[in-house]
């Protein structure tokens, strides 16, 4: 088993359904992948989640465990939310922790857990003025937001390109988050 291991919080947003991909790459690249998405996305992907778990070799979560439950996953040494719908970006910034997923993120800060996000959201949805406030919440927060240059740049309402997000950049933040906290790699 890796001893870095990375959190993988997906949503649903079309490079979801590239994650069993994902997992893969991050497990090449040395890390012990647990997978958690929201209910959206669990749903999208719920006739592969009996591979998914297999592949990763933990169970993959939705939901948050029940009082007195003992954790199935052993402690993240690091995070990455992506994809992070426009839903979820605000949600977390706003301290919204109804999605197992954004729970997580939003006491990972506190922890202080190494955050990467990279949201998904059409220009639409980005020229929406919480939008950028909550990005600028989480990046004073300690996340690593990956919008803009050098991360996701969102397309036109209906333009999506799911194959075009940037998933090496993404788990490459990952890393480097957690290589600048001084941890063992």
């Amino acid at each position: 088993m890796a001893s870095r291991v990375l959190y993988l919080l997906g949503c649903a947003a079309p490079p979801v359904l590239r994650i069993a991909d994902v997992v893969d790459d991050a497990q090449r690249a040395g890390w012990d992948v647990c997978l958690g998405l929201t209910p959206t996305a669990a749903h999208w992907l719920s006739d592969q989640l009996p591979a998914l778990e297999q592949q990763s070799g933990h169970p993959v979560r939705s939901r948050y465990k029940l009082p007195g439950q003992p954790d199935a996953w052993p402690p993240a040494t690091a995070a990455l939310l992506a994809p992070a719908t426009f839903n979820t970006v605000n949600q977390w910034a706003l301290g919204i922790t109804e999605k197992f997923v954004v729970g997580f993120a939003a006491e990972a800060i506190g922890k202080g857990i190494p955050l990467v996000t990279m949201p998904c959201v059409n220009a639409a949805y980005a020229r929406h003025p919480q939008f950028d406030r909550s990005v600028e919440t989480l990046r004073r927060a300690g996340v690593r937001v990956l919008y803009g240059e050098g991360g996701f740049v969102p397309n036109a309402p209906g333009e999506g390109r799911p194959e075009a997000y940037p998933w090496g950049r993404a788990l490459a933040a990952a890393a480097e988050a957690l290589a600048s906290t001084g941890a063992p790699d």
